[in-house]
């Protein structure tokens, strides 16, 4: 059976069509995420892209190839994952605060927590924090680039200002 015909059947219940799917994809899937990702996340993604497989199969419309559409649902589960796992994790009550009273230590922590958040913090753990380069971040995140490039210019930008009131 080829991958549509797998899907077909997984989709009208076949669960060993779900095994084959499985065994012929998930080699090549797991490297593609180990280069983003730890080791035991890459499992966890597996096992959430798979379980997408298998819910959305009779959703599934072969206008491209499956290989492709199973791609697509790694990359969501993994951005998904990311964004699960929230933003930079810091340690806030760790920053110096250089002789600054309580009220600026705390408005200075929010700055950077604030400036750690969303796509831009996802992005700064990504390239600083795993020392992932560019191509391999706009992969995992599913957007281009140069995408990645300017939320990383707008973070480190982000960063400097929170951190040029506590210098």
């Amino acid at each position: 059976m080829n991958d549509d015909e797998l899907i077909a059947a997984l989709a009208a219940g076949d669960d060993t069509a779900l095994r084959e799917l499985f065994t012929r994809h998930a080699p090549w899937l797991a490297a593609r995420l180990r280069a983003a990702l730890p080791p035991p996340d890459v499992e966890d993604v597996l096992q959430e892209t798979f379980l997408a497989v298998w819910k959305g199969a009779g959703g599934y419309r072969p206008h491209g190839t499956p290989q492709a559409w199973i791609w697509v649902i790694a990359r969501n589960q993994a951005a998904l994952l990311l964004r699960k796992r929230g933003p930079l994790a810091v340690q806030l009550e760790e920053i110096p605060q250089a002789g600054a009273d309580p009220a600026e230590a705390a408005a200075i922590r929010a700055d950077i927590a604030a400036a750690l958040s969303g796509p831009e913090g996802d992005v700064l753990r990504l390239m600083y924090v795993e020392d992932r380069p560019v191509a391999e971040v706009a992969a995992l995140l599913g957007v281009p680039a140069g995408t990645v490039k300017s939320r990383a210019h707008r973070a480190r930008r982000l960063l400097r200002a929170a951190l040029g009131g506590a210098r």
